[in-house]
């Protein structure tokens, strides 16, 4: 097996870690760097639950190869304290029952709130379930997470 040196920033620290050019990034982060918030759930990119921001952007980790990511990644570790209203929503509105994908959806959530949702609440949910749509969930029929990340889109709308 051919190996690679490669550096990684993960939630803002650098790590130079030897890997295989065809690990996934998924594949590094549980099993290199110990960073198992990040679920593996269906390996080819249909779900969402290994969902990361690498650099802003949301991307399915599992289909994501490690040697060509060069920005800094987010797992939903990293994104604990940005996400702490997130998780508490999602709790109070029942946004999670097996939680088995809410790692994706929180760290997806968070991207989309990063960019901003439509002033009218019917509006912002159109755009919410557009954009989830790629996150799984077999357990909550959507509901709660769309009303928790609304509520908290609402919140931080009256903070700011």
């Amino acid at each position: 097996m051919r190996t690679l040196d490669h550096t990684l920033v993960v939630n803002h620290t650098p790590h130079t870690i030897k890997i295989d050019p065809g690990w996934s990034l998924l594949h590094v982060l549980r099993n290199q760097l110990r960073l198992t918030g990040t679920k593996e759930a269906c390996g080819s990119g249909e779900c969402g639950a290994c969902t990361v921001l690498v650099g802003d952007v949301p991307q399915l980790s599992c289909i994501t190869l490690c040697a060509r990511v060069r920005v800094p990644v987010s797992t939903i570790e990293g994104l604990s304290e940005e996400s702490a209203d997130l998780r508490r929503a999602f709790a109070e509105r029942g946004g999670f029952q097996c939680g088995y994908c809410t790692s994706g959806q929180i760290v997806h959530a968070v991207a989309i709130l990063r960019a901003g949702l439509p002033a009218s609440r019917s509006a912002a949910e159109s755009v919410l379930r557009r954009l989830l749509s790629g996150n799984i969930c077999r357990c909550t029929g959507y509901v709660g997470i769309i009303e928790a990340i609304l509520d908290v889109a609402e919140q931080r709308t009256r903070s700011a």
